[in-house]
């Protein structure tokens, strides 16, 4: 009977020491000073992220919003599906499922230089978007990622003081907001690579 408790004891600490671990390594993608709110760019690995390359001969070819969640970092995004059976949309998702080499081949994080209300503001606006729909085309039912955080910034009082490009190529005809453009705003700053990018892995 003891070695029973003894070996489940064992076992449930390894299970809480594995998800601190895994907790902390998703922390650790992040650069120190990460805020709520921070945009965090990546470059994608599908067709439509060389698609917004091209066009923007930019670095990123998607942006999401940093949040915390029960604790957790998230980033709230608006995407094609990256599920099985989930519909383009705004989603909310885990730090560690956003930047999966599956989805990302790089990413930074960029601060918005803003009041911690303003922060406050901006994630609630953009958490409020879940499940709205993604869309490419000029609509007030649709968002795409970089809009999604113009929005969010703009109801929250901070203007980025971005331009939009006029496209017009197929599936894209109209005034965009580029990713690389949105990451030259004045009002964000690129914060230094994070510590886990180390080869020994310390903080």
């Amino acid at each position: 009977m003891e070695n029973h408790l003894e070996v489940r004891a064992a076992t449930t600490s390894l299970v809480i020491s594995l998800f601190a671990s895994t907790c902390a390594h998703a922390g650790d993608q992040l650069p120190t000073g990460a805020k709520i709110g921070d945009l965090i760019f990546r470059e994608g690995t599908e067709v439509v992220s060389a698609a917004v390359l091209a066009v923007d001969r930019g670095t990123f070819s998607h942006v999401g919003m940093l949040v915390r969640d029960a604790g957790q970092w998230k980033v709230v995004h608006a995407t094609p599906s990256e599920v099985a059976g989930r519909p383009d949309s705004v989603v909310l998702d885990d730090l560690r499922f956003y930047l999966d080499p599956a989805r990302s081949r790089r990413h930074a994080v960029f601060q918005v230089q803003a009041t911690e209300l303003q922060r406050e503001s901006a994630v609630s606006f953009a958490l409020k978007q879940v499940g709205r729909p993604f869309s490419m085309m000029a609509s007030e039912d649709g968002t795409y990622c970089t809009t999604l955080i113009w929005q969010a910034w703009r109801d929250a009082g901070k203007n980025l003081e971005v331009t939009f490009t006029r496209l017009n190529i197929p599936l894209m005809q109209g005034d965009y907001l580029l990713p690389g453009v949105l990451a030259k705003s004045r009002h964000l700053r690129k914060l230094d690579e994070p510590a886990q990018s180390i080869a020994s892995g310390q903080r």
